[in-house]
């Protein structure tokens, strides 16, 4: 069991994406996850690989077919005109998927359980802040649990049991694991900058405006509920509240997060309640880089009760990109609960290992 890297290679091409933006902006992120059970489920491969910069899926590598499948354009354009390079890092993901399997293998001998279902789930994440300084963090667990991680910038190891501390023993002794990180958090990113910038370049820099909608429906007490939905937009750097009288307006309103959807835009929405008698006075305040002036929408007089339920459920299609991974861990959780061999030496509890935002 060695840390894993197919992914961070191809992600080296987002890397230029990344240290681009770091200057002047907010903190930019790479993160890939990998996930390998011992069983096929319902949306959980034997083995899988998701990349993601800030937060957005831009690839993701199955065991059932054995190749990298692009989420965001950029990833498309770079299997088009470099498809030598695409094919080698596929074929890494393909011998990664074969050692994970032999990693879930090997825990299990060291747990002393025999057959049954089990997971192991590795993270790395690597972050440029506005001043250009690089972190790192290596996260590995099983069956849902952390069992070992590394932070880059201080070159500490966390071992959560005695087989951790084993491995950790081992891994702290060998100069080529610490090596590996250090490359990866200070040569790779630079590396993959120089030679892939005109892949993602246009790609961050492009401007998608929102689409807005409103719904709204009347109460049983009278009272109206309106929900702004907006959608399409990118970046994901936006704007939007409800104002009343032209002042921001807080009180009564409900508001959802900036998520990624899978066409490489993002979702967001805002809800207020309000007393009919009023509804003139508000409006849903819109402010993105894709319009060339703020959006003001008045509300609309309630038709059917039904009328806010599309919105609701556009919100839910938004996040099934992130939702998605927070299942696969509610999945484990429950299937693992269910105790198909309860082992005989079980890991220690600890947190769940984070895969998502």
């Amino acid at each position: 069991m060695v840390p894993r890297w197919g992914l961070l290679w191809l992600l080296g091409a987002a890397a230029s994406c990344l240290l681009e933006g770091s200057r002047g902006s907010s903190p930019r992120t790479i993160r890939v996850s990998y996930t390998s059970a011992t069983e096929v489920s319902p949306g959980l491969p034997l083995f899988s690989a998701m990349g993601f910069v800030d937060n957005q899926l831009i690839s993701r590598y199955e065991s059932h077919t054995k190749k990298m499948h692009p989420r965001v354009d950029w990833i498309n354009t770079l299997e088009k005109e470099d498809p030598k390079f695409y094919n080698r890092y596929t074929w890494i993901l393909q011998k990664d998927q074969d050692d994970f399997q032999e990693n879930v293998e090997m825990l299990q001998k060291r747990y002393n359980q025999s057959g049954g279902f089990h997971i192991v789930q590795m993270m790395i994440f690597c972050q440029v802040g506005e001043d250009g300084k690089r972190s790192g963090h290596w996260q590995y667990g099983y069956d849902g649990r952390d069992f070992l991680s590394y932070d880059m910038g201080t070159s500490m190891w966390t071992a959560i049991d005695t087989e951790a501390q084993e491995i950790k023993r081992k891994w702290e002794s060998e100069t080529a694991i610490k090596q590996r990180f250090t490359g990866y958090l200070e040569s790779t990113c630079m590396e993959w900058l120089q030679k892939n910038d005109h892949y993602g370049a246009k790609s961050f820099l492009r401007k998608e405006p929102p689409v807005v909608m409103l719904s709204s429906r009347t109460e049983t007490d009278g009272m109206e509920s309106h929900a702004c939905q907006v959608y399409g937009f990118y970046p994901k750097e936006i704007d939007a509240f409800w104002r009343r009288d032209g002042e921001v307006w807080l009180q009564d309103t409900l508001s959802g997060f900036v998520a990624p959807t899978a066409d490489g835009t993002y979702y967001y929405w805002l809800g207020i309640q309000i007393d009919p008698k009023e509804r003139d006075r508000y409006r849903c305040y819109v402010a993105h880089d894709g319009l060339q002036e703020p959006l003001e929408l008045a509300l609309k007089v309630p038709g059917s009760r039904s009328n806010l339920w599309p919105i609701v459920i556009g919100g839910v299609a938004g996040f099934i990109v992130v939702g998605a991974v927070a299942g696969i861990l509610v999945f484990v959780f429950l299937k693992y609960k269910k105790g198909n061999d309860e082992p005989k030496n079980e890991p220690s509890r600890g947190h769940i290992i984070a895969t998502s935002c």
